[in-house]
């Protein structure tokens, strides 16, 4: 399955904090290239706001399994663990996003003294 269909069949929820999650890494090239203490101090916001977008995206992704789960009267079935790993992507790319932000974070902090 290809990454482009993998978008296509995501969710609003899902693609929203997907991108939020993307953001401090962005923000954080962007210190590590040009370091200014405003860049540094909208770090800790758009880092904060990273890790709750990857708690909603994963807690939408829980919610939809269990929705599925009940229409369906299952129980725990592949399906409802396919629907739980899916749920899990949020949360793998905000943490992997903000590791990598705060390494360039730091490189940028060493850049400045």
């Amino acid at each position: 399955m290809s990454v482009l269909h993998m978008l296509q069949q995501m969710g609003v929820i899902a693609l929203f904090s997907l991108v939020v999650a993307a953001a401090p890494a962005v923000m954080a090239v962007a210190y590590a290239l040009w370091p200014t203490e405003a860049k540094l101090a909208l770090m800790r916001p758009i880092s904060l706001a990273a890790l709750f977008g990857a708690l909603a995206g994963f807690m939408g992704g829980v919610i939809n399994s269990f929705h599925w789960a009940a229409a369906n009267n299952a129980s725990l079935t592949a399906t409802v663990f396919v629907g739980f790993s899916e749920a899990l992507v949020p949360l793998f790319v905000a943490f992997g996003s903000l590791t990598i932000a705060w390494l360039l974070v730091a490189l940028g902090m060493r850049r400045t003294q």
